[in-house]
């Protein structure tokens, strides 16, 4: 089978940079439908995505290490992420073949197109929601697809590595990615809009980006207590207050889980914090335009698994409480500290920053984010910025975190590395205390949280 891009069939995909979350869903996509896909990846040596290396061979895709060597005449184009940069061996060999270059996203809207489609968009929450869609779709009988950029558990525990899935219907799920501008490519079938907040761009910027995604929508669904997005051509609001017209007529909790009536059914979502509540809610109103029943989706929220490094949560004997999550922007940061305050004593906020620029853009509302978030009887660890490779001006660093928040009396440490830090952690924990470990991009994370958790017992 093959695949139009930009007007022309391709039969044979590169990806470079494949291990990437958005990559590698596209591209086990991609070889389901018949695509020849290969890839590669500076990371093919690390034992943290052995396992994602693994699968995807599993799943027809030939790996070659990123030195072009993947590159033949018999590449009918090569695809990259955002993170990709020019000099990137794969980028050169491409270029003295004259093989085309595409942007992820081009592939994917190219599969938008051929589907019904269902985007998430929101600079919080896309992945859980896209989740959400697809499991309480699957439980109704709709057989989704799903291409998104973290890891269901549902579908780990069915062998895959669980952020792509090929259903027998034509309805697929995708993640509307604000941060590189892409998401305008895609003119889906239904669009959500989560909310709005600082992250990789300023809000005007995002506002500008969900405002052409909503023109380019059939059937518009949006968060009516963000009042950013009053969007043209929004056919659904949901929310928790009158503005919205699917709502819950009853909340009755948001920790440890999220209990709440909504057209007369009871809902149990089990996951906590009042983000959730909006997402559950963003979820079922897509599940309602398909068509889907209240007692089955009923059941679907109950049994949902959640995603990989989404509030994950693991109580040790001790009483310590042992929580990793994605949380990487202030908004987030402040969601996943607040859940995590409403159900422990104290937080030991344990926060791994990504890249140099991200964390220079959005420095002070990090400082305003755990200050407001955090109390004097919590404690925050700040690891080194993660830096991935590639060129970065490297003129900021977890210390200049530390010395605006440290004037807002909260204590604060940066430890040089993670031994260091799993040793303060260890000098400080108490049971009925949370360790919540959060960070993005960095694919140890999860490996270091286990760390945590076996050092603390």
């Amino acid at each position: 089978m093959s695949l139009f891009i930009d007007g022309k069939e391709y039969s044979s995909l590169h990806f470079t940079g494949l291990f990437g979350s958005g990559m590698s869903s596209t591209a086990q996509f991609c070889r389901w439908t018949g695509v020849e896909v290969s890839g590669s990846d500076r990371l093919t040596q690390s034992a943290d995505t052995l396992d994602i290396k693994e699968k995807l061979e599993k799943a027809g895709c030939r790996l070659f290490k990123q030195d072009g060597s993947g590159i033949t005449a018999a590449t009918g184009a090569v695809v990259v992420s955002t993170a990709i940069e020019d000099d990137n061996a794969d980028i050169r060999a491409a270029r003295s073949r004259s093989i085309p270059i595409f942007h992820r996203s081009d592939v994917l809207a190219a599969l938008v197109k051929t589907r019904r489609t269902v985007a998430i968009a929101g600079t919080s929450g896309k992945s859980t929601v896209a989740a959400m869609v697809f499991e309480f779709l699957t439980a109704c009988g709709k057989s989704p697809s799903l291409i998104t950029g973290a890891s269901l558990i549902s579908l780990e525990e069915a062998g895959l590595i669980g952020n792509a899935f090929l259903g027998e219907s034509d309805i697929l799920i995708i993640e509307a990615d604000e941060s590189d501008g892409s998401l305008v490519k895609y003119r889906p079938e239904v669009g959500v809009f989560l909310n709005i907040s600082k992250d990789h761009k300023p809000i005007n910027e995002v506002l500008e980006l969900f405002t052409r995604l909503a023109g380019q929508t059939a059937y518009g669904i949006a968060n009516a207590n963000d009042e950013l997005l009053r969007l043209p051509g929004i056919a659904m609001t949901f929310g928790d207050g009158p503005p919205a017209r699917f709502k819950p007529e009853a909340i009755e909790r948001v920790t440890p889980t999220v209990r709440f009536v909504l057209n007369g059914v009871r809902y149990e979502l089990p996951q906590p914090g009042r983000h959730n509540l909006f997402n559950a809610l963003a979820a079922l109103c897509v599940c309602e335009y398909f068509g889907c029943s209240g007692a089955k989706l009923a059941k679907a929220v109950a049994e949902f698994k959640g995603v990989r490094r989404r509030f994950s949560v693991v109580t040790l004997k001790n009483g310590i409480t042992v929580i990793d999550d994605f949380a990487h922007n202030p908004e987030k940061v402040k969601a996943a500290i607040t859940t995590a305050k409403a159900m422990c004593r104290r937080v030991l906020a344990v926060f791994q920053p990504h890249g140099f620029g991200p964390t220079r853009f959005l420095k002070d509302d990090f400082i305003e984010s755990f200050s407001a978030s955090l109390t004097r009887e919590d404690a925050l660890f700040l690891l080194p910025i993660y830096y991935a490779g590639g060129t970065a001006q490297q003129d900021i660093s977890s210390n200049d975190l530390a010395r605006g928040i440290a004037l807002r009396s909260i204590a604060v440490f940066t430890p040089e590395d993670r031994g260091e830090c799993i040793g303060m952690l260890k000098e400080k924990a108490l049971g009925g205390d949370a360790v919540l470990l959060m960070g993005a991009r960095d694919p140890s994370l999860s490996s270091f949280a286990a760390d945590i958790a076996r050092a603390l017992e």
